[in-house]
């Protein structure tokens, strides 16, 4: 078992709790709040992951990376996406340097549109 053959099957879990009982399914609760709720939650996710890493301890940051990339995962699907998209776009990014990849995107060193 690979870690895509994870992703897969979490993505399928997602994908089947859209339409769940929001009263029973917490993707569902997700799901049923709309986008909005669900892109705040990866933002929330996201500090709570740089939290972690400042603070410097290993297996919190491991938590909440997890966290992260769940509700990352739930993003995704939301706009019908699976993580093999994501995949494939690390895999076009392979070998190339960040400064390459920035430069063929046409944006500065930083990553930020001007």
């Amino acid at each position: 078992m690979t870690s895509n053959d994870t992703l897969e099957r979490l993505a399928q879990v997602i994908e089947s709790r859209k339409g769940a009982d929001p009263d029973t399914s917490y993707v569902a609760r997700l799901f049923h709040k709309g986008t909005d709720a669900i892109l705040k939650k990866v933002g929330e996710e996201a500090t709570e992951t740089v939290m972690a890493a400042k603070d410097g301890d290993p297996q919190k940051i491991v938590y909440e990376v997890a966290d992260l990339w769940f509700h990352s995962m739930v993003a995704l699907a939301a706009f019908n996406l699976r993580p093999a998209d994501v995949l494939a776009e690390l895999a076009r990014r392979e070998g190339l340097s960040g400064l390459q990849e920035f430069a063929q995107r046409g944006t500065p060193a930083g990553g930020h549109t001007p």
